[in-house]
């Protein structure tokens, strides 16, 4: 043995480990198979945690039903605690794309877990004897629960985060309708003149759109929260403990029901999520229509974010060659060559997270259905994508909010002038008038 490493074993042979390390031989092998991004699963947070929670709701499963030694179970649950409050979410190194079903991530976190415990129950690290990543740590799971399990539990609290970013940038664009309710300008159709509006009625537009987003948001994601935590092997329940009494006419395995009571309930209580068990453990994994449909609620919301941004982009074009009816904060220069220049960064950032998020709903749609039988390895390109969606339109919305909508200002001398010389001034003449008299005027 190398100093400084420590030999493990799997059915490939033995391999040397970093004696530092939390993870082990089963880790070494996956990220020397997947160095597909360069992006470790610590880059989602949201999933490190989540992996963690089942982890623990398991072991509690496991106690409660005497499969596990209660002080293996407690140092378990310990080293779960402490990678939910931050710690060793650097040793989750595997690539987040990766070959098979999140196989790779789930032993990832088995073998820094069971590193973890080890090191609580006082034994070194590697001392699997004393208690195995695969045999208790996973005991009565497999990945094809524990890894749909903890995305889902990852993606609805990464969805309620992005709620909250949501809520920042509609009070925002609230505050803006309100500042400008008295202030007149023309409202165009695509662009030509149309009739006087007030800038007001513009920016309370963004703000109700933000509000039905949010709305068909909170509703998408409602079906994320039934999991399949329990089903074991292609979610038949094989292996499971204590008992099947699942939905009626289902010919399923012993043990489903028992255990998955209890390491639901358990999960419910450490996420503190409203968390369903299915009825049907085959159906939960095997159809993911409720990341399609939830994909679809992000690329609707990308889409009106950057169609808003669009408009702010337009409406400070110039100054004064352009409309320049509004002014948005100078947040940095815009062009070395050309003096004086400030660009609308912000808003142009929007567009492209926007275009991310429609690249990424057609990968998601790609990657669901092209599943097979009772399990979909393409379960990791959809979180990924899935993630990366909700992560960038959660930090888009907050700097808009606060780099930009909050520091808008009105060019009420300018937009005066321009409904004073508008021919769209004329429409409200045409009642009284008529039409044809009113397009003689505007001639």
């Amino acid at each position: 043995m190398t100093p400084g490493h420590r030999t493990e074993h799997d059915l490939l042979g033995d391999r040397e480990v970093p004696a530092g390390a939390y993870w082990g031989i089963r880790t070494l092998r996956a990220c020397e198979n997947f160095p597909t991004t360069g992006t470790p699963i610590s880059a989602y947070p949201q999933l490190v945690d989540a992996l963690a929670a089942v982890k623990a709701a398991a072991a509690r499963a496991n106690a409660e039903l005497g499969l596990l030694a209660p002080e293996k179970a407690l140092a378990i649950v310990e080293a779960c605690r402490e990678i939910r409050n931050g710690h060793l979410h650097g040793q989750f190194v595997v690539d987040v794309i990766q070959g098979r079903a999140g196989t790779s991530a789930n032993m990832n976190a088995n073998e820094v877990i069971a590193n973890r415990a080890l090191e609580i129950l006082g034994h070194a690290k590697g001392e699997y004897e004393s208690l195995h990543p695969s045999e208790e740590v996973n005991l009565s799971h497999s990945t094809n629960d524990a890894y749909p399990t903890a995305i889902k539990v990852a993606t609805i609290n990464a969805v309620i985060e992005l709620l909250a970013a949501m809520s920042v940038l509609r009070e925002a664009f609230t505050a803006k309708a309100e500042e400008f309710r008295d202030v007149l300008t023309m409202g165009r159709t695509q662009p030509a003149d149309a009739v006087p509006m007030t800038l007001g009625q513009e920016f309370s537009v963004y703000a109700v759109m933000l509000e039905e987003s949010q709305g068909g948001l909170a509703e998408a994601v409602g079906p994320v929260h039934e999991i399949n935590l329990g089903a074991t092997a292609i979610d038949t329940g094989l292996q499971a403990p204590a008992g099947y009494a699942g939905y009626a006419g289902y010919a399923g395995y012993a043990g489903y029901a028992g255990y998955a009571e209890a390491a639901g309930r358990h999960l419910a209580d450490i996420t503190r999520l409203s968390l369903v068990t299915a009825g049907n453990p085959v159906e939960a994994t095997q159809d993911y229509g409720a990341f399609v449909r939830l994909s679809g609620v992000l690329k609707s919301i990308a889409v009106k974010l950057s169609m808003n941004c669009n408009d702010l982009r337009l409406l400070s074009s110039g100054p004064p060659a352009e409309l320049n009816e509004t002014s948005l904060p100078a947040g940095q220069a815009g062009s070395r060559i050309m003096p004086g220049e400030v660009n609308a960064v912000i808003p142009e950032v929007v567009s492209r997270v926007a275009f991310d998020v429609i690249g990424n709903d057609a990968t998601i749609t790609m990657a669901a259905e092209a599943g097979q039988l009772q399990r979909n390895v393409f379960e990791p390109v959809i979180f990924h994508s899935l993630s990366e969606s909700i992560t960038h339109l959660r930090t888009t919305c907050l700097a808009l909010a606060e780099r930009c909508a909050a520091g808008i200002t009105a060019g009420t001398v300018a937009m005066r002038a321009a409904v004073a010389h508008s021919i769209g001034l004329v429409t409200a003449l045409s009642p009284h008038i008529g039409y044809t008299a009113a397009t003689g005027i505007a001639l």
